[in-house]
């Protein structure tokens, strides 16, 4: 079997005109399993959808589904079936497929339909532990999993020049650049998910400049359009038990010089989206840690703390993903939270940033918790987020008070308490159905503010009827509005009518 998976081109080719000649696509696995048996197999509960491919009449992609998703042992006869033009041989040798001790044909790597909003892809990696027994290798290389599709759906989609996903593991921030990104380089400092990334490119038509190293390293002195990474952010000691998730870096110090680095490899106006993981300690706000990262550079930017986990629950999240035996769990977890307890750290944010890179002036830095569900940072709102932060600097009030301006579709939220005289209201708000962090605080004034605001009058008109029916200086009533309309164009929920 070769050093490194996959390095034959010729094999490559052959293995992904047999995977899509029996139709192993997104839509065709779909098919294959049925409504049930695929929403259980996407929970997590594969025993349906190992029934399913035993009772189909495509018996090449029953095959494949249990090799490649199901992690069962096959027969030769029916590898064989399913690879007529790899053939079983090269795919052993390729270290595609293994032999078990009783001569029956497994896969040693996990090779799964991905479709976007663009086409249906393959991803290769490695085996996560629930396919198979034993711990993980020390250069295991993730598959796709929660992070990095959240991360993907993040990334802002505009067309660009040149393109950095820092961290590609098996490729899969690259396989989506690759639609909108005119070249990519993707880094890794594990020799095998680059491997793995080469082949998954090759499966899907596309081509990316692979290059070793850490951090910035492989492409010092070059500046990128877009640079995307979801780097090995885990909080620990500095040990680096599993690359992929294990940086070898104290604490959270990987993500700090990323982002102090960032400024010296995009180019101006160049954007940088990218996972994270912080620490907090007792008494402090997460924010100063954050921002201190920022502190120095010329780039604005959107970071969303999603989540603040506890020691005890973000230790056993990774400790629970490398199928390591029971005893060695309780030893490493210890260590762990040892380690945790001598540096103060009370909890872990994990969270996102959206980054650009400013030409002039001041950097804009709006730094937020948003945990909801259904507020998930994407593409298209992080875009919006920050052509909305452009817009506001670049405003002066004099042009809002002379602008007409729309209300979103929101809705009106009330809080009540109960009282002698029944409920009573006590604060109210306006909420941008699935927009991170779209929610503003109104009182009686701003609430008939945005309600009168329906692009037909400018705003300062709109203002001065409503100083008059409440009997109020005008130009007062402008003062206190202005900031609250501000905060609702940068929430989305207000925009001009041009």
């Amino acid at each position: 079997m070769s050093d490194m998976p996959l390095r034959d081109e010729a094999v490559v080719a052959a293995l992904g005109a047999d995977l899509r000649g029996a139709d192993y696509t997104s839509d065709g696995v779909a098919a294959l399993l049925g409504d049930q048996a695929n929403d259980a197999l996407g929970q997590g509960i594969w025993w349906p959808a190992l029934r399913a491919t035993r009772a189909v009449d495509r018996p090449a992609l029953g095959t494949l589904v249990r090799l490649f998703l199901l992690g069962s042992d096959e027969t030769d006869t029916a590898v064989a079936a399913a690879f007529p033009t790899a053939g079983v041989p090269a795919l052993l040798d390729q270290g595609v497929l293994a032999r078990t001790a009783d001569g029956a044909l497994r896969a040693n790597l996990d090779i799964r339909p991905h479709a976007d909003d663009v086409r249906d892809h393959l991803v290769v990696s490695d085996q996560d532990a629930a396919m198979r027994s034993g711990a993980v290798a020390h250069d295991h290389v993730l598959g796709i999993g929660g992070a990095s599709v959240s991360l993907a759906r993040a990334v802002i989609r505009d067309k660009v020049g040149a393109a950095l996903d820092l961290g590609t593991g098996c490729g899969i921030q690259a396989l989506h650049m690759n639609a909108h990104c005119e070249s990519i380089v993707a880094t890794d400092t594990n020799p095998r998910a680059l491997a793995l990334a080469a082949a998954t490119a090759r499966l899907n038509g596309m081509s990316w400049d692979l290059r070793e190293g850490s951090l910035f390293d492989p492409v010092a002195g070059e500046r990128f359009d877009l640079i995307v990474s979801n780097p090995p952010f885990v909080v620990g000691s500095g040990g680096q038990d599993y690359i992929y998730r294990d940086s070898g870096m104290v604490g959270d110090t990987i993500c700090a010089d990323l982002i102090r680095q960032l400024p010296d490899h995009l180019t101006d106006g160049g954007t940088a989206q990218l996972l994270a993981n912080w620490i907090v300690r007792e008494g402090e706000d997460w924010r100063d840690r954050v921002g201190g990262w920022l502190a120095g550079t010329d780039l604005d930017a959107w970071v969303v703390q999603r989540e603040l986990a506890d020691p005890v629950g973000y230790i056993s999240l990774w400790l629970s993903d490398a199928g390591e035996e029971p005893e060695e769990i309780a030893a490493r977890g210890a260590a762990w939270l040892d380690w945790f307890t001598q540096e103060n750290i009370v909890g872990i944010g994990m969270g996102s940033l959206t980054l650009r890179r400013r030409r002039t002036g001041t950097p804009d830095r709006v730094l937020e918790e948003i945990t909801g569900a259904g507020e998930e940072v994407t593409g298209y709102e992080a875009r919006a987020f920050l052509d909305r932060r452009a817009y506001l600097r670049d405003t002066t009030d004099e042009h809002l008070l002379a602008a007409r301006f729309k209300t979103a579709p929101v809705f009106l939220e009330s809080q009540s308490l109960p009282g002698d005289d029944g409920w009573q209201e006590v604060g109210a708000s306006v909420r941008r159905p699935g927009g991170p962090g779209a929610v503003l605080g109104v009182d009686e004034v701003s609430r008939a503010l945005l309600a009168g605001c329906r692009g037909t009058v400018s705003l300062g008109v709109l203002i001065d009827l409503l100083a008059d029916f409440h009997g109020v200086d005008a130009d007062a009533l402008a003062q206190a509005a202005l900031p609250v309309v501000r905060e609702a164009i940068g929430r989305g929920i207000l925009f001009e009518v041009r």
